[in-house]
């Protein structure tokens, strides 16, 4: 029989497509932050001695507890943000029955590499200033979008709608 294991891991370095989405979730307390994150890969075409972009990957990244806390007062848009954590894929039930899914990055540890926005705290630092406090989802419609499964320890997550 084989010792082999598996690992599900993930480190990303990438621009922060939006502020945070930040809230406490009302039967546990805990705070969750989520936002969109940006990937650019490309290649030098020696054909045409010109450097050639890939199409831009997004990623849905999520975030618990003293993590959010960090991503709630340090990441805005457009900052360069390192993102180490691991991939989760929940599936559910719309509103018509049909099925449907999303994968997130659960993100374990979070630095701020480059901030974009003026007057922030210098390249390379953790978690600056501090940002307002956002206790729901603004751009949630409620239109068909899934409930949170539950948190990373499974416990019921409440009725926030997920943005995405």
């Amino acid at each position: 029989m084989s010792q082999v294991r598996s690992l599900n891991r993930v480190i990303l370095v990438g621009r922060a497509g939006k502020d945070p989405e930040v809230t406490v979730m009302p039967n546990s307390g805990q705070q969750l932050a989520k936002f969109s994150l940006a990937t650019n890969e490309g290649y030098f075409d020696k054909n045409n001695n010109a450097w050639k972009d890939l199409p831009t990957e997004w990623h849905n990244i999520v975030a618990w507890r003293a993590v959010a806390q960090k991503v709630e007062k340090g990441v805005g848009k457009g900052d360069m943000v390192l993102v180490e954590g691991s991939i989760r894929t929940r599936k559910w039930k719309d509103k018509s029955g049909q099925d449907r899914s999303t994968t997130e990055i659960q993100a374990d540890n979070i630095v701020v590499l480059d901030r974009r926005r003026e007057g922030g705290p210098s390249a390379g630092s953790s978690y600056g200033g501090e940002r307002p406090r956002r206790d729901s989802f603004p751009e949630a419609d409620g239109g068909g979008t899934p409930p949170f499964a539950g948190g990373p320890d499974g416990e019921e997550a409440g009725f926030e709608e997920d943005p995405f």
